[in-house]
């Protein structure tokens, strides 16, 4: 029975990776997860300086789900690549590290320090707000998503994979945008804008007002738009939001994900990737699969 996948010429002992911001760089979580056993560490995403994030409060649950505006908060490149590599380094998982910036010049420049890091994959963050562009994100306009894809594939010495915003449209223009810039890989999705008002003090549950939405009320919303990704595009995708369970995991893959990232469920369950890992493997015996690959886009 195979569990290995490929992308960008990488391989994975299995598909399943934890999502960037949900665990931190593996430190925290080494004591509930064996990190040997994971596709892939995904890490916090991480600047060129370092970031103090939004005020707080910062998290809210939410039926189905949470709200967060952390705002990246992270120590920037030079802490992380002293400290966080180093780490994960000691481990059999891939090192995928997620970069995100204020204009292209900060995203780029992180690119360039992790050129000779020992880590796997870059994943871009195009869902941070564009400065020079009066805060709107990257990954709400095509023209940016290709032209940010394109110079950091210039710079890049790993493969790229871009994290695509679910806030527009139609995903399908900015995967579309993000292959024409070059990319190698897409992961998506990264989380809604949501609001929750606290009624008895009539204000906002979070400082910044919006937040992001991720766990289980997202997920048919993710499996929507990886489906009409992989019709759309020819590169691979790790498919993300919501997953809880392997049959979470393995809907994903069935609409034509390679991969898959394991965010919000692992603070309900810290343990809860090994439990992914050992249902896909028993899904694979119970149905008589030999290769997860067959699985992958299987309906159409």
């Amino acid at each position: 029975m195979n569990t290995k996948v490929t992308i960008a010429g990488v391989e994975f002992k299995n598909p399943v990776m934890v999502a960037s911001g949900t665990f931190g760089s593996g430190e925290e979580f080494s004591e509930f997860v064996d990190l040997n056993r994971l596709g892939a560490v995904v890490t916090k995403g991480v600047a060129n300086v370092p970031w103090p994030g939004n005020p707080t409060p910062r998290i809210a649950e939410v039926r189905g789900g949470m709200l967060n505006a952390i705002g990246l908060q992270n120590p920037g490149i030079d802490l992380f690549i002293k400290r966080d590599i180093p780490f994960l380094q000691k481990y059999d998982t891939r090192i995928i590290v997620n970069v995100c910036g204020k204009s292209t010049e900060d995203y780029c420049e992180v690119v360039e320090r992790l050129a000779d890091a020992p880590v796997d994959m870059l994943e871009i963050n195009i869902s941070c707000p564009n400065v020079k562009e009066g805060g709107i994100a990257f990954g709400q306009d095509p023209k940016a998503v290709e032209a940010i894809t394109r110079e950091c594939k210039k710079r890049a010495k790993q493969p790229v994979i871009m994290k695509l915003s679910p806030n527009v449209t139609d995903i399908t223009v900015m995967a579309k945008a993000a292959e024409a810039g070059g990319a190698d890989a897409l992961s998506l999705i990264n989380t809604l804008t949501g609001m929750k008002i606290d009624v008895e003090r009539r204000t906002f549950a979070i400082a910044n007002k919006t937040g992001g939405l991720s766990g289980p009320a997202v997920h048919p919303v993710a499996v929507r738009m990886v489906y009409q990704t992989a019709q759309a595009v020819k590169i691979p995708i790790i498919g993300m939001g919501g997953i809880c369970t392997a049959e979470d995991a393995l809907e994903m893959i069935l609409a034509g994900a390679t991969a898959v990232s394991v965010g919000t469920a692992n603070f309900a369950d810290p343990s809860v990737t090994m439990e992914i890992v050992d249902g896909m493997e028993a899904y694979l015996e119970r149905h008589q699969i030999a290769d997860i690959r067959e699985l992958i886009g299987a309906v159409r």
